[in-house]
């Protein structure tokens, strides 16, 4: 069962719970959409020096105990949009935690080691595994949250909130099924029809646009399940 998207106010207060080290994951999870083990192989040499992308080639992966580097779900590599407040917040985060050059076998626990420049390592400088941040870490900044301890609510409902903002703001299916790393844009759509804005919804915004009264909204905002900001 897919998880509801958290509202910006849940967002930020879960953030402010997290740990200062880990905190930048909630911001590549619900700013770019990456899966758990994606956010724990993002390295700086993955943003491109040219334009506002962030290239996704690898994932950190616990294979029968071991942790390894992987390509990310389905073999496939894909580009996410960057955003302005991500690359900020990456670039506060290198400056206290500066990143760490990890080796891991690559694809599996035999395979050849390779060396990567990590954004998130623990304080013994080590790569972030699922079974020991998701109860040492997550499920302490949920609670701490007040937020419900349950499956609805692991890491990949920042996936869900990322789906939810890009959905909201008329962004496609199919932008946002590669966005995503999804092999089918299908997939997506069924995943995330509920999430869609509908006709009438639609219909009135344009018109509120049209008429000069989106700035109207700001002062009376309606209550949203979506992100809202990144």
């Amino acid at each position: 069962m897919l998880g509801r998207p958290w509202s910006v106010d849940q967002l930020t207060a879960f953030r402010a719970k997290m740990p200062d080290r880990y905190r930048v994951s909630v911001d590549l999870g619900a700013g770019c959409g990456l899966r758990q083990g994606e956010i724990f192989g993002v390295s700086p040499a993955d943003l491109d020096p040219t334009r506002p992308v962030l290239h996704v080639v690898r994932q950190v992966k616990l294979v029968r105990g071991a942790l390894i580097f992987a390509p990310p779900k389905g073999g496939k590599t894909r580009e996410v949009p960057l955003p302005a407040s991500v690359s900020r917040r990456l670039t506060e985060h290198a400056e206290q935690y500066p990143p760490i050059e990890v080796a891991l076998p690559w694809a599996t626990p035999t395979g050849d080691p390779v060396t990567v420049t990590l954004y998130l390592t623990d304080a013994d400088d080590l790569p972030l595994s699922r079974s020991k941040f998701n109860p040492g870490v997550w499920k302490h900044a949920i609670r701490a949250t007040g937020i419900p301890d349950d499956r609805r609510n692991g890491m990949h409902v920042l996936r869900h909130t990322y789906a939810s903002v890009l959905l909201d703001a008329g962004e496609s299916i199919k932008a946002l099924s590669t966005y995503l790393g999804h092999a089918d844009p299908g997939f997506t759509l069924r995943t995330y029809t509920h999430l869609l804005p509908t006709s009438e919804d639609r219909t009135r915004r344009a018109i509120d646009k049209a008429f000069g009264e989106g700035q109207a909204d700001d002062d009376d905002p309606e209550p949203s399940d979506g992100l809202g900001t990144a």
